[in-house]
């Protein structure tokens, strides 16, 4: 029954238009009193000061503390000030009123609450469930069939400088006529020996493919999602099993660790912070997948991805460490660490700029101090998300001048926000399919 509650679809399943419907029916409700012109008078009141504490605490969160990184869209403003003004209208309800519908504003306020924080949610349309609302993960432990192969096949890529096989899967795999017709995506320990960060539960994605028995070694996908947030893969998982069911069954597996360690946190996918992230993808994470997974190890078929504050790190991981990573897709990626932070570079560097900048992906592209003879840059961003798409832009404007098969798309009327995030993963995948030989080429 828990599990049930926490699946819940709060983006667009009918819980919101449930949330709604009640609300504009309390609303009715409250407004509905005699018409006097005190009442008239006091319900206007409630319901302007509702709207103007709205528009001051989106100020205050966009320009003053700069909570997101992010400006708010539109639409979301919108279901703010209406949050608010409803909490008005039933707060002025408490005062000359009967005891019920003082019960009954109560309630209001209550459902009110419930409805903006929904509607917010679904505005922007990055966290689905109500489980992922509240950060309280739902997947089981990832099973893979009794007698399948969980690491690379011993005639098959053995190390990252052994190239793959010239036929591409597309045409050499033939699926068996039991093979499943969608992925499973389950959670997956792993141990943070060399890092000690404390990481909360990874999530795997295997596709159709890998759940059969003489499975062949797939690409991989190294997955971070943005701050403040957590491990899900929801949308790669819808989207790639389209994609599969479409080529074979054949898709990426994809392995989505945690970056942050905690929502409020974030420690910059660097070891400049006490958490050591780096350390824990680069020496804990990357290690684990190699030998706990069915992949090829040859960096053209690998690939790191990565939304807002994960596409930074993306571009990062790429950037210094083209010998694992021959495949970026930044998505909506912040620019550089830590950025609009003013005090980052005595926070985390000591006070050495020079050092915080040397950070920066753009820079590590710009130094020359990594060659990047075959790395594909797929970068994305709303048109409606406008410091981040200038940030994006400049870093691939980088890579492209470090000589990366780089390419940028603007996704028009998105912002910061669940479409820029299912349409940039979707042109990252249509750009992997065929270099990853998982489908053929359409150019």
């Amino acid at each position: 029954m828990t599990d049930l509650i926490l699946s819940i679809n709060i983006v667009d399943g009918p819980a919101v238009v449930v949330l709604v419907v009640l609300s504009l029916g309390l609303a009715g409700f409250l407004l509905a009193r005699r018409p006097t012109l005190v009442w008239v008078l006091t319900a206007l009141v409630g319901v302007l000061a509702g709207a103007a504490i709205a528009l001051v605490t989106v100020f205050l969160t966009e320009k003053v503390f700069n909570l997101f990184g992010v400006g708010f869209s539109p639409t979301t403003i919108t279901w703010i000030v209406l949050t608010f003004a409803g909490i008005g209208l039933a707060i002025v309800n408490l005062w000359l009123s009967r005891w019920w519908r003082k019960v009954i504003a109560g309630v209001a306020i209550v459902v009110f609450a419930l409805t903006g924080t929904v509607g917010v949610n679904s505005s922007i349309g990055l966290t689905k469930t109500v489980g992922a609302l509240l950060g309280i993960g739902t997947e089981k432990p990832l099973v893979v069939p009794t007698g399948l192969p969980t690491t690379p096949h011993p005639t098959g890529t053995s190390s990252p400088s052994t190239p793959p096989s010239t036929v591409p899967l597309y045409q050499s795999w033939t699926p068996p006529a039991d093979m499943p017709s969608v992925g499973t995506v389950g959670t997956i320990d792993i141990p943070n020996t060399n890092s000690g960060f404390v990481a909360r539960k990874a999530l795997a994605y295997l596709p159709p493919a890998a759940l059969v028995q003489g499975a062949p070694a797939l690409p991989v996908i190294i997955q971070l999602n943005g701050s403040p947030g957590s491990p899900g893969l929801d949308d790669p998982k819808s989207i790639l099993d389209q994609m599969a069911s479409a080529n074979k069954g054949l898709a990426p597996i994809v392995i989505n660790p945690d970056q942050l360690g905690d929502p409020s946190k974030d420690p910059l996918c660097l070891d400049a912070t006490s958490d050591k992230v780096e350390t824990y993808i680069m020496d804990d994470v990357v290690p684990y997948v190699r030998t706990h997974f069915n992949v090829l190890q040859d960096p053209k078929s690998w690939a790191f991805v990565g939304f807002s504050n994960g596409g930074e790190c993306a571009a990062y991981f790429g950037a210094k460490y083209p010998e694992v990573f021959g495949n970026v897709v930044d998505i909506s990626g912040d620019q550089y660490q830590a950025i609009g932070d003013n005090g980052a570079a005595k926070k985390y560097f000591g006070g050495d700029s020079a050092a915080y900048r040397a950070a920066w992906p753009e820079n590590i592209l710009a130094s020359g101090a990594h060659a990047y003879p075959d790395t594909l840059g797929v970068f994305t961003a709303g048109s409606d998300d406008q410091e981040i798409n200038a940030g994006v832009r400049t870093v691939f404007a980088a890579a492209k001048a470090a000589g990366w098969k780089a390419s940028f798309t603007e996704i028009p009327n998105a912002g910061h926000d669940g479409p820029a995030l299912d349409i940039g993963l979707q042109t990252g995948y249509n750009a992997l399919y065929p270099r990853w030989g998982l489908a053929a080429s359409t150019g």
